[in-house]
């Protein structure tokens, strides 16, 4: 029975925030909101297409961060609201399908190996001299 009220936990609690290893993070405005942060399912989205759809045809920058997406821009088709329109893929009226980050999440890659190799700026760690990573021979 105690096995089973952990596993109810554990299932109630995956159920309230979700983010996979290569998601982003997306919270520029969703916190100063009220909302949750929005978790973009990368690999989901990249095994249907090809990187140039979002990339190169939606004008999607290749920096987790460096686009100015807001609900505004998504309901006027810009960014995410090309597709999620109501007609190639679910509208914005599912909040909670987007927005299911946990709060205070900053915009990033999800526990992408990048992530925890980058020290932030604001750290006494930055102030060391970098070490440089050997590079493999060509």
């Amino acid at each position: 029975m105690l096995l089973l009220l952990v596993l109810a936990a554990g299932l109630a609690d995956m159920r309230d925030a979700r983010a996979e290893y290569g998601d982003v993070v997306i919270n520029n405005y969703s916190d100063g909101a009220g909302m949750r942060p929005a978790i973009f399912p990368h690999w989901f989205h990249r095994i249907r297409f090809r990187c140039k759809v979002c990339h190169a045809d939606l004008g999607f920058k290749f920096k987790a961060g460096g686009n100015e997406i807001n609900m505004v821009k998504i309901i006027d088709g810009q960014y995410c609201g090309a597709c999620h329109n109501g007609n190639i893929a679910w509208s914005v009226e599912n909040c909670n399908l987007c927005h299911s980050g946990k709060p205070g999440t900053p915009t990033q890659v999800h526990e992408s190996t990048i992530t925890s190799l980058v020290v932030p700026a604001n750290s006494a760690a930055s102030a060391a001299p970098a070490q440089s990573i050997p590079q493999p021979k060509k």
